[in-house]
């Protein structure tokens, strides 16, 4: 499963970090919303729809820099509540590197990524070609990227989130 980060603040403005100090590299407001309302979609939650992620990365890189931050603090909250680390090893642009311990690490997987590199992962899964795969990821935060492997092959779903108000 492939997540992007959740929602950045409008140009111009900031986040807020762990300590609730104001941080352009951060969540906005909403982003934390819907960070803090992930494990929705995750069992044990009632009405759960995808798989309990056993394993989940979040994109990595040096302190201060915004799309780690930002990655980790989306789902920081879901392995809380799972119960299961997230691992940050990997820096945007070591798609190759991810999608190697990904396919070898306990499944089902959990991958939040800045949205220009996602497709950089797919191609690296081995994933690309999948009927129906979006070559880019759209300009949204509410969708849930569904790759399954079975006998050899690749199938992909492309799912809503529904977690805030204007969720499509």
């Amino acid at each position: 499963m492939v997540i992007r980060h959740a929602e950045r603040p409008y140009a111009g403005g900031v986040g807020r970090d762990a300590e609730g100090e104001e941080d352009p590299g951060s969540l906005a407001g909403r982003g934390r919303r819907r960070a803090e309302r992930l494990a929705r979609l995750f069992p044990p939650a009632p009405g759960s729809s995808l798989p309990r992620p056993a394993t989940i990365f979040a994109a990595g890189g040096g302190k201060g820099a915004a799309v780690p931050a930002r990655s980790r603090q989306t789902v920081t909250p879901l392995a809380t509540a799972l119960r299961t680390p997230v691992r940050a090893e990997f820096a945007v642009g070591g798609e190759t590197a991810l999608a190697q311990a990904a396919l070898a690490a306990p499944m089902p997987v959990l991958v939040c990524w800045e949205h220009s590199g996602i497709p950089r992962l797919i191609r690296a899964l081995g994933a690309d070609r999948v009927p129906g795969t979006p070559s880019t990821w759209p300009d949204r935060y509410d969708l849930v990227w569904m790759f399954t492997l079975r006998q050899g092959r690749w199938s992909f779903r492309e799912l809503p989130q529904h977690l805030l108000p204007g969720d499509v």
